[in-house]
């Protein structure tokens, strides 16, 4: 919280926040509403997109919202203005853009939980270029109160720079770049060279799964890493009763086994428990960094999401160094 209200007191013109689950107690409310204030007070303009409440016993199976109601009461306190985002699916994003110059996104939605039980990772990115692509996504969502058709953004690698060493950046957004999405993680595991590295609560986009599997039988890559063993336990269940899908079970138990992923055994999910997921969405591959509220699977292609392919070999190291710190913490 000290960290995302100093990027909120960073702003002198706009705060523009697309989040997906929002709902602080009394003593984080407190602290963000302090921020959101003195901005406020500033002359910022300050604006909400969130996922629209969902039904109360929601399809998770179908890809309807699972997350706990309250973040519409909650953000419509602040006094603020807000639009609900509808859809079929998710507005699954977490992302501020801050006077079209700076971005925070990462896997992190605002709740205690998220803050405090869950395995988590925030990016922070000062480049007019970068939050000029997020303030077209939140755009289309203010304007449109609906993310289905929005996120067919055209965009292009930026330099950056990480650790005083040259990143190249580039954002892509679903829906509408979904199945691009999908095809672009693929891509870059295909080619792999050195590493496949996975931190991520889910791992069922039946793509990616194929695409690790023909990693390890050529023998190239040995793909390793991380994930929520609980919370896939769940999906395995809602694979079983469709049949398009159940060849992905076998296929990811093989994975898992032959790539020695790490499971961390979390709560299994209800509206009301103890929310304790690894949560990231995280892959290295070679020197890319692939992060964002993107779950690598493929209700995400249908969802409002933002997904970050950093190329870089600093930060590469320092997110395997933070894959490495999850994979021992959680080894039986």
């Amino acid at each position: 919280m000290a960290r995302l209200t100093a990027f909120i007191r960073g702003a002198n013109q706009s705060l523009d926040i697309a989040i997906y689950d929002m709902r602080f107690s009394d003593s984080l409310r407190a602290q963000l509403a302090a921020a959101l204030h003195e901005r406020a007070q500033a002359g910022v303009a300050i604006r909400f997109c969130f996922d629209g409440d969902k039904p109360l016993l929601p399809n998770v199976a179908a890809g309807q919202d699972p997350a706990p109601a309250g973040t519409s009461t909650f953000i419509e306190s602040l006094g603020y203005p807000w639009r609900r985002i509808a859809g079929m699916k998710l507005m699954h994003s977490k992302f501020i853009v801050r006077d079209r110059q700076s971005v925070w996104t990462g896997s992190l939605n605002m709740t205690d939980d998220a803050f405090t039980l869950m395995e988590n990772n925030v990016v922070t990115i000062d480049s007019a270029a970068i939050a000029e692509s997020y303030e077209k996504d939140f755009a289309e969502l203010w304007e449109k109160e609906n993310f289905e058709h929005t996120g067919n953004i055209r965009t292009e690698a930026v330099t950056l720079s990480f650790a005083n060493q040259p990143l190249q950046a580039r954002v892509m957004f679903s829906p509408g770049c979904g199945f691009e999405i999908d095809a672009e993680i693929a891509r870059r595991v295909r080619a792999a060279q050195r590493r496949v590295r996975i931190c991520s609560l889910l791992i069922n986009s039946g793509t990616l799964i194929g695409e690790l599997g023909n990693l390890l039988r050529a023998a190239r890559v040995r793909p390793d890493g991380i994930y929520d063993r609980t919370q896939m336990a769940e999906v395995y269940l809602q694979w079983q009763v469709v049949p398009s899908n159940r060849w992905k079970i076998g296929a990811l138990h093989e994975i898992i086994e032959r790539a020695a992923l790490v499971g961390k055994d979390s709560t299994p999910y209800s509206p009301t428990g103890r929310h304790d997921f690894m949560h990231n969405k995280v892959m290295v591959i070679d020197d890319t960094v692939i992060t964002g509220s993107y779950n690598f699977s493929r209700s995400a292609q249908f969802n409002a999401e933002n997904i970050l392919f950093l190329d870089s070999p600093a930060l590469a190291e320092t997110y395997s160094t933070y894959i490495d710190h999850l994979k021992a913490k959680y080894t039986r």
